[in-house]
């Protein structure tokens, strides 16, 4: 054990990662009284693409005691998207109330994730990072610890957060179900002004996937210069040349070379288990066209300390808080798994496999 750390190698909950999942379990499991330690491997700030929040993220960023901070930093707001799907290109705003309209958030992440671990301090948790963590303690069953780069340390439940390459599952041989072929989205950013994109990001369809593009953040105020952002994912094998950029972009600044991201259509079969909980990507992934990622793992990372805190305080059985939350993932995966195939399937080309 690393010097310094041995007053808290035994915890309630050990958290593997710290981004909003992982963040959000932790926040929520110190609010119900439990002894967390999240481990992070990375310093932050850490690269990470932008994100558009939807306005229903509000409320459980209040209950995170967060919003004031996230209102505050700064962030780029819009009332809606522009989609060009299978029909002319259209304004879908999130919609209204008697206060006025509901503005989503274009969330600069590096900035969102700060904000969200300084409030996981703030609240009591132990963060230790970097600290790679690199195999779990087995008790039979159950899953009692975590060895780590700074030493090993226990606890009774275990959640991993660490994202997509579903560290957790792979220790345990639990089974990925894929629910599509590969699927890469490549991503990148440009500098300069882009006019039609300033109020609001847009998706467009075309015969072989779609490109998001948006505004992301204002990197000099006193000569104005923009940042904006691109995703680009093809339902079918399509190769993209490492300068590639939408038409709206062409004649901008490559800010940041591009980059890719698996987000091939997967759920962990077993999500929770004796000792463990999968939250975020560590649980499912879908591609981005489901619009809600961060909110996904928000109300993962709750989810499970609400089980956790019900559990360690009587009112659930083990077996209820694993049948209770698997559950409700795979019935979320299903429902996003519908809704994203009947979208693609209006597609000019759909993909055979949809």
């Amino acid at each position: 054990m690393e010097p310094g750390l041995e007053d808290v190698s035994n915890a309630d909950v050990i958290v593997v990662g710290g981004g909003p999942a992982g963040c959000a379990a932790a926040i929520r499991c110190a609010q119900f009284g439990l002894k967390v330690i999240l481990i992070e491997s990375k310093p932050f700030p850490r690269t990470h693409p932008g994100e558009t929040l939807h306005p229903g993220v509000e409320p459980l960023l209040k209950q995170l005691g967060v919003l004031e901070s996230v209102l505050a930093a700064g962030f780029l707001r819009h009332q809606g998207n522009w989609v060009q799907w299978s029909a002319e290109s259209e304004f879908v705003p999130f919609g209204e109330d008697d206060s006025g309209a509901w503005l989503g958030f274009q969330a600069w992440r590096a900035d969102f994730d700060a904000i969200l671990l300084n409030r996981v301090k703030a609240i009591g948790v132990k963060v230790i990072q970097p600290c790679r963590a690199s195999r779990l303690v087995m008790d039979g069953c159950r899953v009692t610890g975590v060895e780590t780069s700074l030493g090993t340390f226990w606890a009774a439940k275990i959640i991993d957060a660490a994202g997509d390459h579903h560290w957790l599952a792979q220790q345990l041989g639990l089974q990925i179900q894929y629910h599509s072929p590969r699927l890469i989205a490549y991503y990148g950013y440009v500098t300069g002004e882009c006019p039609v994109r300033d109020h609001a990001p847009a998706i467009v369809a075309d015969s072989y996937g779609w490109t998001w593009t948006a505004k992301v953040r204002c990197l000099r105020r006193a000569t104005p210069t923009q940042l904006y952002q691109w995703t680009r994912l093809s339902f079918v094998e399509q190769k993209i040349a490492k300068d590639w950029l939408p038409n709206e972009f062409l004649g901008l600044k490559i800010y940041q070379a591009m980059r890719a991201a698996n987000v091939t259509w997967r759920i962990v079969s077993q999500p929770a288990g004796y000792s463990y909980f999968l939250v975020g990507d560590a649980a499912m992934v879908l591609d981005p066209t489901s619009s809600h990622g961060v909110l996904k793992a928000i109300m993962s990372g709750i989810w499970v300390s609400h089980s956790i805190a019900s559990e360690l305080l009587g009112n659930l059985t083990e077996q209820q808080a694993i049948d209770h939350y698997c559950l409700w993932i795979h019935n979320w995966f299903r429902h996003d798994v519908k809704n994203l195939s009947s979208l693609i399937a209006k597609l000019p080309s759909p993909p055979f496999w949809i």
